[in-house]
Parts: structure tokens; sequence; C-alpha cells
């Protein structure tokens, strides 16, 4: 098995990094924000700024095909550019824009609806969220009760969404809610676009332990989505939802982003030389399952350049990259002992607090885009073809 990339696909990833290079500097290492918080208004300015030279460059989304604005690239250069970003802690294209909504609407998205939306994501001129948790269906997505009704040509919409990132600055929603009640509970849901300035929505912050504001929960009253807003067919909106699940766990910069983390990790540990054997042994552990992470990634990386769809295979990646960060982050704070828990502006802050942060951080990792108990179960279902029950 070939695990390297050919020689085209090098010189792409030198682009990239020759552009990173000329725009940020040599010694960039990151923004580095006063009290920076999950989700500052500066951070997510900044970011937006980026995003833009991305798009007049027409970088925002390689993979996607020329005729919507995108480069006509295969999926493992989308892979290369997603790792180059992450590595170098560039903000990319809005994850959620491009790499859910997008693909999801280039499959299942009518003419019109790729015609409306997908030029102002190339563009960066939307954002989206995603409306998919409720306050009593997390896990158990299937069992949401936000609930449409047809009139007319609208849909109206009430009930509740909760954990939604970003939705405090998106333009549109993708949303699954309920059509009908009496069906069977995966087969009585819709896929809609809604777009969050309608009358009848009302964002609310959810203000996570670091501070910092990029979950909310949203209310819709009464809220009328016109129907050729609906993506595939009425009812059968779960399985539009969870092609976009699959796009979401496939990414292969989570464990570019470990890497670079780790590689900070390494220096910190060259200038403080009194690391025991334990934290020796933690350290070459933890190289190899980064080193796991990104095989794994590049295994559904594999499967998408085959034309497959890769499904308990994303689950599996999803689910050992979110753990990693979680075990990473809790083998940096206890090599450091004390210091571990000094927060980011603190003077006595080792690596700017950077461990301290990202052990509160990643606590979401292995819930966020479904739980570590979900991807075990659709691995153990769809992978192993255990039962259910």
């Amino acid at each position: 098995m070939d695990f390297e990339f050919n020689t085209d696909q090098e010189a792409w990833r030198n682009e990239i990094r020759g552009w990173i290079r000329d725009e940020f500097g040599e010694d960039w290492n990151g923004l580095d924000v006063s009290n920076d918080e999950e989700g500052s208004d500066e951070a997510w300015e900044f970011s937006k700024g980026i995003r833009s030279k991305l798009a007049e460059k027409g970088w925002t989304a390689p993979a996607w095909p020329t005729e919507h604005g995108g480069m006509g690239l295969s999926f493992a250069e989308q892979a290369i550019f997603n790792e180059e970003l992450a590595y170098h802690r560039v903000p990319g294209p809005d994850l959620i824009s491009v790499g859910y909504v997008g693909p999801t609407l280039l499959v299942y998205g009518t003419d019109d609806q790729k015609s409306q939306f997908l030029d102002d994501i190339v563009n960066s001129r939307a954002s989206w969220c995603q409306g998919y948790s409720e306050p009593g269906s997390g896990s158990d997505l299937a069992s949401l009760q936000t609930r449409a009704v047809k009139d007319g040509d609208d849909y109206v919409i009430n009930g509740q969404k909760i954990w939604t990132s970003n939705a405090h600055r998106a333009d549109w929603m993708f949303a699954l809610v309920r059509t009908d009640p009496d069906a069977p509970k995966h087969r009585g849901i819709t896929y809609l676009l809604v777009d969050m300035n309608t009358p009848g929505i009302t964002v609310r912050p959810l203000i996570n332990m670091l501070g910092g504001h990029g979950f909310n929960e949203v209310f819709f009253e009464d809220v009328r989505v016109p129907v050729e807003n609906r993506v595939g067919e009425e009812n059968r909106g779960w399985y539009v939802g969870m092609a976009t699940m699959d796009f979401e766990r496939s990414a292969l910069s989570g464990s570019a982003a470990l890497r670079r983390n780790f590689e900070d990790f390494i220096d910190y540990l060259g200038e403080n030389p009194a690391a025991t054997r334990e934290a020796k042994l933690g350290v070459a552990d933890t190289a190899i399952n980064i080193e796991v992470s990104r095989m794994l990634s590049l295994r559904v990386l594999s499967m998408q350049q085959g034309g497959l769809a890769p499904n308990h295979e994303a689950s599996v990646a999803k689910m050992f990259s979110s753990e990693l960060s979680q075990r990473f982050a809790r083998f940096g704070i206890n090599t450091m002992g004390s210091y571990g828990q000094v927060r980011k502006g603190d003077p006595y802050a080792q690596m700017k607090g950077w461990f301290t942060e990202q052990y509160m951080s990643s606590v979401p990792a292995t819930i966020a885009g479904g739980s570590s108990e979900i991807q075990r179960g659709i691995i153990a279902t769809r992978g192993l073809g255990l039962p259910r029950a």
C-alpha cells in the first residue's frame, strides 16, 4: 500500500505552504488574541478576512466541481489543503458551510438550490449553522421534536434547537425537523434550509466553561420556510442529514492540528528536562496515536477517492481523534504538574496555557458530531454487523 501523495499533490502542498509563508511570515504561530475566548469577535473577524482572501484565490472548496466555484481537484488535494491550514494554524473556509451543507447540496440539492446557495458559500458571502440537537434529543437525534407543518407553499416550524455553533453569526441554518409525528422516528423527519433572519427565530447564547460564546440555543415560533427550501423528499430527511454527518466526520485536519501541538510540546519538554520516565513513555504513546489518527483519516480519504461512501470508517476516525485530543490534553496537564492549572494570560502559564484551555475545550469533542457512544454503535452495527439489541 502506498501511503505517499504523488508529485502533483505534493506540489499543491508546497503551493499552499508558500502562500501561508507569504501571507503570514516565517514566524507565524497562530492568532494570539488577548484574553482569547472561543468564538471571540476578534478571532471571528480575522477568520472572515482570511476566508475572503481564500475566496479571491478560488481556494474555498478545492474539491468542488468548477461549475459550482470549486477547483475540480480530488479529495486528496482537498485533504492536503485542510491538513496544511490546520497544521499552520490558519483559519480555513467556514467548515459548516463548505464541509457540511455544501457537499450535501451537491449530492441532494436541486439545481435551483445549488444556484442559490453554493455561489455564496464559495465566495464567503454566507455562513451556516447546523440545527440538529435539541434539549431532549442529542445522542438519540432521531427522537427530535421540533415540528414543521406544511401550510400552502411553506412549512411552519415550532420548537427548539440547542448547542448550535455560531448561530449568532450565521446567515442560514440547515435543520432536521419532524414533519410526520406518527411515522417511525427515523422516517418522519425532513431536511430544511432556514434563513436565520426569518421572523420568529430567537438565538440565545450558551457560554462555555472557558467563558467563550460558540454555542447557542435557537427557538422557533411560527417560523415560515418555503417548501422549495426542502432538501430531498419530505419525511426522508434523516438520510440526507446522515450524509451531512458523514462529511463532518471524515476530515483529515484533526490529526494535523494535534501533530503541530505535539511538536510544540516536544519543544517545551526540551526546555524542561525534568520530564519523568512516565512522561517520556507518554510522549511515545501520543506520537504513535497521532500517526494512527492520520492513517484512519487517510483510510476515509482513500474510500472517497475510490468513489465509496465512508460510514463506519468515518465514525472510527472521528471517535479516535476526538478521544485522543482529550487524552493528549490530560497528559500535558499532568506532565506540567501545578503549572498545568495556570490559564492563558498568567505569567506562570506554560506554553501560553494551551493545555489548560485544551483540557476544558476538548470536553465536547467526544459529544459534538455524535457522541463516542453513538460512534461505537455505528461501528458495531454497520461495521461489524452486530445486532442492535
